[in-house]
């Protein structure tokens, strides 16, 4: 096959439904020139993995200078060497260990509670309208101290910064939509961000106004960012993770039944549904210098589009690579949300995603919670789930019925 014939990722038939041309890309041209996105397109796990993994400084995050600043303004994921290594560990404390277990934990768990208790009697929901649409913005805002009757501007503000990403082909509107949302957001956030320094509480943003490491600290623009990115990369991702492991697990009722008796396994199911239907499609990188990949060179200097919905279902790295199997022996769960993951659902190396055992917590809890409510869930009568999105993908609307549980 040859780059002209390859699978056009903007095509409507590549909308609907990308998993048979990640497998003719996988199979017949790994890496092809994407003349619309002026971009290499990567698609085998081996190759995807070794450009997150970059030791070298072969792959840089350069290409966020245009892709994320314009909606974001400079975040971390375009910071590399000390300069990352700080913002890093500025951040990074509140996403892992004791902070999230004891302080955030519980912000979760009333999240989810409060969702649940709006359709606990009614016998019916839509798990993505009622649920998981609405769990990540409320947790963020409740960890950041923000105020939850906001949810609405929040949403709109994640959902014009994912379009902004997804524009792959350069739609105007959608363009001006994004980087009206970097000044609103900006004029919403940084009197906030100025009355914590003065009036600090017991907040994820009142610790990142006083967070120090080696005599660094973040400015207002910093937080701002970092708040901005956290909105948009927490609330869609987590929001079509939980989607999408009900989804898969609706679609495999003996998994399901194994999950709605053994809750240890939820770890595995979300593993395995990052996997095989992970939340984000594809990654780019720039090329630092002219490198060789499974079918050719990228030049220096190119944007590499990596392909995760392609590589995580890779025949060679997977066995059945496009059935949803929670107990698959070629996926290691206790390494699945760390930067040792085998899956490359959020990504590796070290710009793996630091908000990914916050996202953990959140599915965990969600589907405990979800499972108590309603032991004998199912989809409504009919009713086929469809996935939509190119850049990031997940279910448009799960509609399921149960028996309400008395008390």
């Amino acid at each position: 096959m040859s780059a002209a014939q390859a699978p056009d990722i903007l095509s409507p038939e590549f909308a609907a439904d990308p998993y048979p041309a990640y497998r003719a890309m996988r199979e017949s041209d790994p890496l092809i020139w994407h003349e619309a996105t002026q971009s290499w397109i990567v698609s085998r796990y081996a190759d995807v993995e070794r450009v997150f993994k970059d030791k070298e400084a072969t792959f840089t995050t350069d290409n966020y200078d245009w892709q994320l600043e314009p909606v974001h303004g400079r975040t971390i994921l375009q910071m590399s060497g000390r300069e990352h290594a700080v913002r890093r560990a500025l951040v990074a404390p509140a996403f892992r260990g004791s902070e999230l277990q004891d302080k955030f934990l519980p912000v979760i768990e009333r999240n989810s509670r409060e969702l649940i208790d709006k359709f606990r009697d009614a016998g019916a929901a839509d798990l993505v309208a009622d649920y998981a649409t609405r769990l990540p913005v409320n947790v963020i805002a409740d960890m950041l101290g923000l105020d939850k009757a906001d949810h609405t501007r929040f949403h709109g503000w994640y959902t014009a910064v994912i379009n902004f990403l997804s524009n792959l082909s350069g739609d105007p509107d959608v363009a001006a939509a994004g980087e009206r949302t970097r000044v609103e957001f900006a004029e919403y956030m940084i009197p906030v961000i100025q009355e914590r320094r003065e009036n600090p509480g017991d907040d994820l943003l009142s610790a990142l106004c006083a967070a120090e490491v080696d005599g660094v600290r973040m400015s207002d623009e910093d937080i701002k960012a970092f708040c901005s990115l956290l909105l948009a990369a927490g609330g869609e991702t987590t929001d079509k993770a939980i989607a999408s492991i009900f989804a898969n697990l609706l679609a495999n009722p003996e998994q399901l039944a194994a999950v709605r008796a053994d809750r240890t396994l939820i770890p595995r199911a979300f593993a395995e549904t990052l996997r095989v239907t992970p939340p984000v499609h594809m990654i780019m990188r720039q090329s630092a210098v002219d490198v060789e990949l499974t079918g050719g060179t990228v030049p220096a200097g190119a944007t590499v589009t990596c392909l995760i919905g392609a590589a995580n279902r890779d025949e060679n790295r997977y066995k059945d690579a496009d059935r949803f199997d929670l107990f698959r022996e070629d996926l290691t769960t206790t390494t699945a949300f760390s930067a040792a993951a085998d899956h490359l659902a959020f990504a590796l190396g070290r710009h793996f995603c630091v908000g990914a055992l916050l996202a953990k917590a959140e599915v965990e809890t969600g589907v405990n919670q979800l499972l108590d409510a309603m032991p004998d869930l199912r989809l409504a009568e009919g009713f086929e789930p469809v996935e939509r999105g190119v850049f990031t993908r997940g279910p448009v609307a799960l509609p399921v019925r149960f028996t309400p549980v008395a008390g």
